[in-house]
């Protein structure tokens, strides 16, 4: 894909004739996988695309967000849950594409806008999910990717006024995520002021929910009980813990560079059949 060959952790349900390769080639920007190099190679001097097939919504430096309706790009978005699958175990979804928006972000370079990661998100979630499914592509973990795309996620709950949480089960790599995202993002609100807050009040400030925030902060052990009732107790340890990671931190989502307002969707636009 791309410059990368990248090993492959899970089974992906693509075309039988294409089961048996020992290289799958994928057309990094429209997804179109290929049984041979030089069949990549024919396509690519076809291919227009050079970037998602949506609206990009956010750009800062090198990094582009791109919105796609799985209604109105079917095949894309199919390719993306196939790749997907390859390195997510749990159950996805890879051809109801419909009622799911897909953000994905992108690195750009004179080339064009390469895929980095992405997460899915329901049109209208009755649980009040706001990431069905997310993912950074092997090639580019360990560089504060998925992070991002979890900023982002909480960016967009945010503009649309409610907390939302990730749909589960999360694969150990996601739980690993968000649980940093979730202490970081916490603690450093709880820094930040110097008024009591309530967890409703840190919910409405950061658009995680109320569960998620009790259970960050007893995983962190600042939840205690004092006189009849509990408190927020931050430990030095945890705060000398988050100005490092403050002082390592590269990436961050500056909201400002975010062009996006929330869709509302009939229910001809949620499903097409």
């Amino acid at each position: 894909m791309g410059q990368h060959e990248v090993n492959t952790w899970y089974f992906s349900p693509y075309p039988e004739e294409y089961a048996y390769c020992d290289t799958l080639y994928i057309c990094e920007f429209c997804l179109l996988y290929y049984a041979s190099h030089k069949r990549l190679e024919r396509h690519r001097t076809r291919c227009q695309l050079q970037h998602p097939p949506g609206n990009e919504i956010y750009r800062k430096d090198d990094i582009s967000f791109f919105e796609i309706d799985g209604r109105k790009q079917k095949t894309w978005c199919r390719n993306l849950c196939l790749l997907s699958k390859l390195f997510l175990d749990h159950k996805m979804l890879y051809y109801d594409v419909d009622p799911f928006l897909f953000y994905c972000m992108t690195k750009r370079d004179k080339l064009g806008c390469h895929l980095i990661g992405y997460f899915s998100k329901e049109k209208e979630s009755s649980e009040d999910y706001n990431v069905a499914c997310i993912l950074t592509l092997p090639q580019y973990q360990r560089h504060g990717y998925g992070k991002l795309l979890i900023a982002f996620s909480y960016e967009l709950s945010k503009l649309e006024g409610k907390a939302g949480s990730p749909e589960k089960p999360l694969s150990d790599l996601g739980l690993m995520s968000y649980r940093a995202y979730w202490t970081e993002t916490i603690v450093g609100y709880l820094l930040s002021t110097t008024d009591e807050v309530t967890i409703e009040e840190i919910s409405q400030k950061t658009s995680i929910t109320t569960q998620d925030i009790l259970h960050t902060l007893q995983s962190i052990g600042a939840l205690k009980y004092y006189r009849g009732q509990h408190i927020i107790c931050l430990g030095d340890k945890v705060v000398e813990q988050w100005k490092k990671i403050q002082e390592k931190k590269k990436r961050f989502i500056s909201p400002e560079k975010l062009d996006w307002k929330p869709i509302h969707f009939t229910s001809s636009q949620l499903r097409y059949l």
